[in-house]
């Protein structure tokens, strides 16, 4: 942006500041949807009959619609209009909440969240680009997206403390009626504080490329997941799946190449800082996910407190990354970028291997130092990172890039889930292999089901299980140490060259050439 540009770009007044107000509400719904269930779920699986594929799906389907679609409705925003898409976003995700507090049936919940997956992905970019609409003053804009990025951490933070309380008092479908009121207040306030817009030149949206982005994703993944949990006498249907998956991924990646309204910008990954920036923000979130389901039963139903309290010793992982991304900019005045970087994965590094030492007689508390200094150190992981990926892009796809680190965020948030989560189950399913209790063979939940039975043989089948647990939470951390070894060797090695690092506003995900409509008043 020129200095005549930032000389005449107009000021956000009243309006748009409210308007801020309201983006805020979804972008908080979204983050406690995605932590919030991890305290449901001994709850939900129990009361449901659950198997620990069904729990994994229940888990991992939100956040995979969720990045499998961002991208999509990025482009459909851009042509429908974001405000307009917004409110649709909105109100399927009311109608979606109800469904999921209501679920029945380990299918119906798990169907309810693919939807509430869809309908979040409608919310993100559509929140994000009005935002760079309506703030067009680049400092006010930066103050904008970081309170935009800010209330993702928060609402991370806040999940499992409000959830805590929920599942306290009333029965789990509770943790998903918290969207109801907070979209239909959204609803309201929406068409009065913000603006239309929609970008005239937009390019059609190719459904076809669509299909074939999904059916890559979800077949991967459903057979990774069944590979690692060992549900299955054969591994060839989890193989086949793979398979059918990789074949899809390669019609995708051909037909990104070949039509002129492409859902992925292929050429942005032939530069090498773009592409091993966005794999770094991918493999550290999701180490980070994975942790976090685990560390959330161990505390619940290892440790054996009650949701309000555990709710209340998970709020660090949600505090730590808010202040991880509130202090990197005043961090990175004083030194490299690439050196806070490090210094975070040092910190994560330390974290893990304090996870990896934990006992079943440990204490909460340590338990809430690991994941806070992990999550304390990934957060300058999370800010420079979209900066570098916007930064390896030429101006005039820096909308394309900002889109693609989101989604990696989310993707590798979901796949440390559905993998990292397979490990833990793998390594407890291999030490209550000789369990009497088929049910306690395969969760936690159903053993301390079993273990409420009377005698000395229940006690010890409880016993046995949470060691099990504990020596698949430490299994985890270990994985998560490879995980984020790999990251800091590729931080060292891409970031060696000294670059500017783009301020957050430079994460603008419209093109500065976009049109918009009429404002309403």
């Amino acid at each position: 942006m020129s200095d005549t540009t930032r000389a005449t770009a107009p000021s956000a007044g009243p309006r748009e500041w409210l308007g801020l107000a309201a983006l805020v509400l979804p972008t908080l719904l979204v983050a406690f949807d995605i932590g919030v269930l991890f305290l449901a779920l001994p709850h939900l699986s129990a009361d449901l009959g659950a198997t620990g594929t069904q729990q994994l799906w229940i888990t991992d389907i939100y956040g995979f619609m969720l990045a499998g679609f961002l991208i999509t409705m990025g482009t459909l925003g851009d042509r429908i209009g974001r405000r307009k898409l917004l409110m649709i976003g909105a109100g399927s995700f009311v109608a979606a909440s109800l469904l999921a507090a209501f679920s029945t049936s380990p299918l119906m919940l798990i169907t309810a969240r693919a939807v509430l997956g869809i309908a979040g992905a409608t919310l993100s970019p559509s929140t994000l680009a009005l935002i760079s609409n309506m703030f067009r003053d680049p400092k006010q804009m930066g103050t904008a997206i970081s309170l935009w990025a800010f209330s993702n951490f928060g609402g991370a933070a806040l999940g499992p403390v409000i959830g805590g309380v929920l599942l306290q008092h009333f029965w789990w479908g509770s943790v998903f009626l918290l969207g109801a009121p907070v979209m239909l207040l959204l609803l309201i306030l929406g068409p009065i504080l913000l603006p239309e817009y929609r970008d005239a030149d937009a390019k059609r949206l190719d459904l076809i490329s669509v299909v074939l982005s999904l059916a890559a994703i979800l077949p991967v993944v459903y057979g990774t997941k069944q590979l690692a949990a060992g549900d299955d006498s054969s591994p060839v249907g989890a193989l086949l799946a793979i398979a059918v998956g990789i074949v899809f991924g390669v019609v995708f990646i051909r037909r990104q190449l070949r039509v002129p309204n492409a859902l992925l910008d292929l050429g942005l990954f032939r530069n090498v800082r773009f592409s091993s920036s966005l794999l770094a923000m991918l493999l550290a979130s999701g180490a980070l996910a994975g942790m976090g389901l685990l560390t959330s039963q161990f505390i619940q139903s290892v440790l054996g407190l009650d949701p309000a309290e555990a709710g209340l010793w998970q709020a660090p992982t949600g505090v730590g990354i808010a202040i991880g991304v509130l202090v990197t900019p005043v961090i990175v005045r004083r030194i490299p970028s690439r050196t806070a970087i490090l210094g975070g994965l040092v910190l994560c590094l330390i974290g893990l291997a304090l996870l990896s030492t934990v006992t079943r007689s440990s204490s909460a508390g340590l338990v809430s130092l690991s994941v806070a200094l992990v999550a304390l150190g990934i957060g300058p992981m999370f800010v420079l990172g979209t900066s570098l990926v916007v930064g390896a892009a030429s101006p005039e796809k820096a909308g394309s890039a900002a889109s693609m680190s989101e989604t990696s965020n989310l993707l590798g948030s979901t796949l440390g889930l559905a993998l990292l989560g397979s490990v833990g189950a793998a390594v407890y399913q291999s030490g209550m292999a000789d369990s009497p209790v088929a049910g306690a063979r395969q969760t936690l939940a159903e053993a301390i089901a079993a273990a409420g039975l009377p005698g000395p043989q229940a006690r010890s089948l409880l016993a046995t299980a949470r060691n099990a647990f504990t020596d698949g939470l430490n299994v985890v951390a270990i994985a998560g140490i490879v995980v984020i070894l790999i990251v800091f060797v590729l931080v060292w090695t891409t970031m060696r060259q000294k670059a500017a690092t783009p301020p957050p506003a430079a994460a603008d995900p419209d093109s500065a050439t976009e049109t918009p409509a009429v404002t309403e008043s």
